[in-house]
């Protein structure tokens, strides 16, 4: 199964960025190596070198797109932000949607840059789509719940079982990460419990006064099985 992932999704709040940025990444970093859950930081494009120059925690992009080194200005490509320190990146994010084309061409380029992908999706059939395509990890978030205070996990259970038998029916190597108002650590060990490998958050941590002490609440009902370290 692996080990669980907590993925934490700065997205351009202003509470992920510089100093903040720094705060809870050394607050990823402590309770990771403490509790031998991976936890990783997914920050703006400008924080990806300094966070992964810094600290030990895997660095993800919030977006690339699916086109090599050229001319094509503005866009983001998979060996930019492998160059600046990232290991991997997240991909259609209901934040930056793409076109299943567009999904297609950012996992190659992903794969081809050794980052790690995670493709984000909205329900079991988008999710068993995506995970024919290859990528490392999808990530299951009902829109409507996202930045919603309503945790996944206790809303819509089922949504989460599903999609993760329609992945791993396509697909036996892909990982299954949850979201979507993900918020204690009974959340992730529901999410657990239901299968996946993990979750992917935001607010919860990177708006939180003290990032370290949600990490670590966060962590505290994973099974010492599922731990590493």
């Amino acid at each position: 199964m692996g080990e669980p992932f907590i993925l934490i999704n700065c997205k351009a709040l202003s509470e992920g960025m510089g100093n903040r940025a720094h705060l809870i990444a050394e607050a990823a970093e402590t309770v990771a190596e403490e509790s031998g859950v991976r936890i990783g930081m997914a920050p703006v494009y400008t924080e990806i070198h300094p966070v992964s120059h810094h600290f030990r925690i895997p660095v993800f992009a919030q977006h690339i797109d699916g086109v090599p080194p050229g001319a094509y200005t503005g866009h983001v490509t998979a060996a930019a932000v492998r160059h600046a320190g990232a290991v991997g990146t997240l991909i259609n994010h209901s934040e930056r949607r793409l076109t299943l084309a567009g999904i297609e061409a950012a996992v190659r380029a992903a794969r081809d840059a050794r980052l790690e992908s995670v493709v984000c999706t909205n329900n079991d059939p988008t999710t068993a789509a995506a995970a024919a395509l290859g990528p490392d990890y999808v990530a299951i978030e009902p829109p409507e719940l996202i930045g919603s205070g309503v945790s996944v996990c206790k809303a819509d259970p089922g949504i989460i079982r599903r999609s993760v038998e329609a992945a791993r029916k396509v697909n036996p190597q892909v990982k299954v990460l949850t979201g979507a108002g993900i918020q204690t650590g009974e959340c992730v060990k529901i999410a657990l419990e239901l299968g996946t490998n993990g979750v992917l958050l935001a607010s919860s941590v990177v708006k939180a006064p003290d990032p370290e002490k949600v990490l670590r609440d966060l962590v505290s009902l994973v099974p010492a099985t599922r731990r590493v370290g």
